[in-house]
């Protein structure tokens, strides 16, 4: 592949998008914030003169594209909001404010865009914050794909708080909150008109709820990473958390929960469902004393009724994905190479 320019690759979360980050944007716009490489960057708010100590924030944004607007279990609105909600929550943050920016081509219906806006806002109260500020822009017929749209937004990290991808720690415990792949191949099946048995539908919800939830059930410090696995899938999460934390992780085969549509459908177009997006499951990594008041946070939540441990952290292969086969043998799970599913979210 030409080095000389984009690809759809460098878009898909995995391999080539990160080898992007680290030797374009991080040569020119890196700092120790950025460095960290969270979902959300976390930052000290300058305290005011009647205050003793600055209040932390979460900051985030994103883009989205997904194609095609509309789908079963949601559209680019609720994927939206969504979004940049569980990247905030993924630092531990409660999220407050949205940004929300509209890229409109020319011709696409105003039906279409008001039942969209419509969508983000019921979204955004379900998940208690606001839309505060935005902006629009329309060009030209055939020069968005009828619509993008980039949201930002702040959270506030509650005292005490510290949760990030470089915590995770040998013994450890990892927990998944649902099925994998879900919203992925619902997209995937819309664009190819596949049709099964079972409905596929997204999974795409605001998690600051179940996050919420996991927080307060635990005893403080034993919450040590959050990661949504969205782009590039499950592995490519773990594989990010592997890399940061300098830890080896290792998941069981038959412990990852994947819906028999997700797993035909995935079969007949010869995709792994490790790879396939997600929109609204969480990784969590705990300490192993805090593992069943975790899991029985989560399973007490409606976001996370399915959660099951998936593997444990490990000295041993540190910066790798280990899996235990069904079949009783061991394969590296590598992160995502190349483009597996484009303009997914």
């Amino acid at each position: 592949m030409s080095k000389d320019v984009i690809l759809l690759a460098h878009g898909s979360g995995g391999k080539l998008s990160h080898d992007l980050v680290a030797t374009l944007f991080l040569r020119y716009f890196g700092n120790p914030t950025l460095l960290q490489l969270d979902d959300s960057a976390v930052v000290t708010f300058p305290a005011l003169e009647s205050e003793s100590q600055g209040s932390r924030l979460a900051f985030t944004t994103d883009s989205y594209v997904v194609s095609p607007l509309f789908f079963p279990g949601g559209d680019i609105g609720k994927l939206a909001v969504c979004g940049t909600v569980n990247d905030l929550s993924m630092s531990g943050a409660r999220p407050l404010w949205l940004s929300a920016g509209f890229i409109v081509e020319e011709g696409l219906p105003l039906a279409d865009l008001e039942r969209i806006v419509a969508s983000m806002a019921a979204t955004a109260k379900r998940a208690g914050v606001q839309i505060v500020t935005g902006d629009t822009k329309v060009v030209g017929r055939g020069s968005a794909d009828k619509l993008f749209i980039n949201t930002a937004g702040v959270g506030l990290v509650p005292p005490g708080v510290t949760i990030a991808g470089d915590r995770a720690q040998p013994g450890d415990l990892i927990l998944l909150s649902g099925s994998i792949g879900d919203h992925g191949m619902t997209i995937m099946t819309q664009r190819e008109g596949l049709q099964f048995d079972s409905t596929l539908e997204s999974d795409c919800a605001p998690l600051n709820g179940l996050v919420s939830s996991l927080m307060a059930a635990l005893p403080p410090g034993t919450l040590h990473c959050l990661r949504d696995p969205t782009r590039g899938g499950l592995a490519t999460a773990l594989n990010e958390l592997a890399a940061r934390s300098g830890v080896g992780i290792e998941i069981d085969e038959s412990d990852l929960p994947v819906r028999e549509a997700v797993r035909g459908a995935c079969e007949l177009l010869g995709l792994d469902p490790l790879y396939v997006a997600n929109e609204g499951k969480l990784v969590a990594i705990v300490a192993p004393e805090a593992t069943e008041a975790a899991l029985a946070a989560l399973r007490a939540h409606e976001y996370g009724r399915d959660a099951v441990p998936i593997g444990r952290v490990t000295e041993v292969h540190p910066g790798r994905v280990v899996l235990h086969t069904s079949l009783g043998a061991r394969r590296v799970v590598d992160m995502l190479m190349g483009e597996q599913l484009p303009r997914i979210c």
